[in-house]
């Protein structure tokens, strides 16, 4: 495979997650309204309506778009550059995998100190993505 197959490979696994996650969202909106435990018109235009459960769920979906942004920003840009190298599927395989284990915390016991330490590993390794860039870009070449 190619350097560029492999940074590929973490974003299509964090994709698969965004799918899985939205799957569960969708389920538990489905099960909330048709159990009455929300009516329809309520959450038309009010989101803040579904019970504390639902909203767990659809929080931790809008967070796949929330940092996650910056990671698939970097893609194309390492690609286009041909500056793609192992640390960078390396690190994009770990922020993935800090995306992967924040769902589970927040979808699972939800432990707010936890789920906070994971989400500033992974934006820590965002950033660490974007300063190897710059530097291989324009420093080391």
């Amino acid at each position: 495979m190619t350097t560029a197959q492999w940074l590929l490979l973490p974003a299509f696994a964090h994709v698969a997650l965004v799918f899985a996650v939205g799957a569960l969202m969708g389920r538990a909106r489905f099960r909330a309204a048709r159990a009455g435990r929300v009516k329809v018109k309520d959450i038309a235009a009010d989101n803040s309506r579904w019970p504390e459960d639902v909203k767990k769920v659809a929080n931790n979906y809008q967070n796949q778009f929330e940092v996650p942004v910056l990671f698939y920003a970097l893609l194309p840009l390492l690609l286009v550059t041909g500056l793609a190298d192992a640390v960078n599927v390396a690190l994009a395989w770990v922020f993935v995998a800090s995306r992967l284990v924040h769902s589970y915390i927040h979808l699972g016991s939800n432990i707010v100190i936890r789920r906070f330490r994971v989400f500033v590993f992974g934006f820590a390794i965002v950033v660490v993505m974007w300063a190897w860039f710059g530097l291989r870009l324009y420093v080391i070449g």
